[in-house]
């Protein structure tokens, strides 16, 4: 048995809704990413536990639309699956066509333009391939009649052509959840294991109450039998003290060496139950006893450490906290909100820096703005630029901004006002802008930094002018606007660079010679 350890999250951050796939002795792994975009990043590793981003699944315009969609909407729950040469990867477009399938041959793409299922209703899509070479999608819905709550939906099964990518033959209703008025089964996935079928789902909402749970048949299209010990892993209750909280949506895998783990959706609170980093990916291992699986036997939850798998270690090099955008492309863990349908920056026309378009498009609308980010992957963190800007007027504006929606976010922006530069810090709270701190700058060249001690921001700014020592402009800021606590939804924040022209047209740009984000 391994002695290695690993530590949750294994994907820290912003990455809900893990799905899994195992080819040979190599693992990949997909999260939902909702309206930012790229879409779906995809990750490898060969232990479980090192994890490198090797691209994004849906990487191009024309497969995915995000136009006009909250944070929370676009791209749901995504699945990946190996079959016979060929990586499927199916999700939900909830606010822009359903759902939907792209395959590829080589899991770093590129992958094909989007093959819509019609008659797929409803969300959280899966695939199974079964021995005989039948294909079969299973998903949540909506009950056709009888629904007795809201939330009261149904698991549904139905046979799908590889050919012509289209749904074929008789639906089945296979499962209503485990628990007594269940809410919102979801997230389901088939597995097959010593002659039976199991459908895994989640239950309870994505909040407190989040379970996962199982059943199993002899045939895949009859209606599951559940496991009289479900749910299988649940933290809801451990109250929220506890620092691992909201677990579900589920994925199994089985190690090349036959050990079993769970992939699994979860959020860290700090500062109260405050989750600023959103729904992570966490892992758990788990036996199987008398047909069943058991979650972290003689314990049942997850925890900040597990034995890792017996498996041989994948070194990955660390990656560096800065970027000096010397590349032609930016890095993939790079996302903009929503599709990026205008070239509003470049990598090239300023070497080393990336030059960033002022456009009208602002935060708080639901539009493509030049805001370009990362996911904010700890409690305390360091996010700093440096940025060469100029604005001509007091519409025009360019800095650093955290965001968790369209409604709440904090960004730090360099203007004019009554003829003066000055540099500004902005809390928008349910939709409504105001400036919280203000002083009055004059520097063509600014190193703009955000410090995080849990919910307590800092934000600082320096010029060539105040050499090393940096001025504080605001302190002490309340981070926990920028939880879905507060804000809603299902995304946690992001950071990075921002312009705007506020509405009205511009030609100016700015400059970012480096970004760097890394834990305080």
């Amino acid at each position: 048995m391994s002695k290695r350890k690993y530590k949750n999250p294994i994907i820290p951050g912003f990455y809900p809704d893990p799905s899994i796939c195992r080819v040979g002795e190599d693992y990949y792994l997909v999260t939902s990413t909702f309206s930012y975009f790229p879409g779906v990043p995809i990750f490898h590793s060969k232990d479980l536990v090192n994890w490198g981003q090797i691209g994004n699944v849906l990487d191009r315009n024309s497969q995915v639309n995000l136009d006009g969609g909250g944070h929370s909407a676009g791209i749901f729950a995504p699945t990946i699956r190996y079959h016979e040469g060929t990586f499927y990867m199916i999700t939900t477009n909830v606010s822009g066509g359903g759902n939907f399938i792209v395959t590829a041959k080589d899991p770093k793409g590129p992958w094909s333009e989007p093959y819509f299922l019609e008659g797929a209703e409803g969300i959280d899509p899966s695939l199974f391939f079964d021995d005989d070479g039948r294909a079969y999608y299973v998903g949540t819905r909506e009950k056709k009649e009888g629904a007795k709550y809201y939330g009261d939906n149904e698991v549904w099964l139905q046979e799908l052509d590889l050919n012509t990518m289209k749904l074929v033959g008789q639906i089945h209703i296979i499962w209503e959840g485990a628990l007594v008025n269940a809410a919102w089964p979801e997230a389901p996935h088939i597995y097959k294991k010593d002659g039976y079928y199991y459908i895994m789902i989640a239950e309870g909402g994505t909040g407190p109450d989040h379970a996962v749970t199982i059943g199993r048949s002899k045939k895949i299209n009859d209606y599951y039998e559940g496991y009289p010990s479900n749910p299988i892993l649940t933290h809801r209750h451990l109250g929220q003290e506890y620092p691992i909280v909201n677990v579900g949506h589920g994925d199994l895998i089985e190690t090349s060496n036959g050990e079993w783990f769970m992939v699994v959706l979860a959020s860290r609170p700090y500062g109260g139950y405050y989750r600023n980093l959103g729904r992570e990916t966490f892992m758990v291992p788990l036996i199987w006893e008398n047909g069943w699986p058991v979650i972290n036997p003689g314990k049942g939850i997850i925890e900040e450490e597990h034995i890792a798998p017996t498996l041989p270690l994948h070194k990955l090099s660390k990656p560096s906290p800065c970027d000096n955008f010397e590349g032609k492309e930016l890095d993939y863990k790079w996302l903009f909100i929503r599709n990026p349908r205008e070239d509003f920056y470049s990598l090239e026309e300023r070497h080393g820096y990336i030059r960033i378009k002022l456009r009208p498009q602002k935060l708080s609308e639901l539009v493509n703005p030049s805001f370009i980010g990362l996911r904010q992957q700890h409690m305390d963190f360091v996010a700093e630029t440096a940025m060469e800007f100029n604005p001509q007027n007091e519409k025009e504006s360019a800095g650093i901004a955290i965001v968790q929606s369209n409604e709440f976010y904090l960004s730090m922006e360099y203007t004019k006002e009554e003829g003066q530069n000055i540099l500004k810090l902005i809390r928008c709270q349910k939709g409504k802008e105001e400036v919280l701190a203000k002083s009055r700058v004059n520097a063509k060249r600014l190193y703009l930094k955000i410090e995080a001690w849990g919910q307590e921001l800092r934000f600082s700014y320096r010029s060539v002018l105040d050499s090393n020592q940096s001025i504080i402009l605001a302190d002490n800021v309340d981070g926990r606007i920028l939880s879905t606590d507060v804000a809603g939804g299902f995304v946690g924040n992001t950071i990075g660079m921002y312009c705007t022209s506020n509405n009205t047209p511009s030609e100016n740009y700015a400059d970012f010679d480096w970004f760097q984000y890394y834990e305080n």
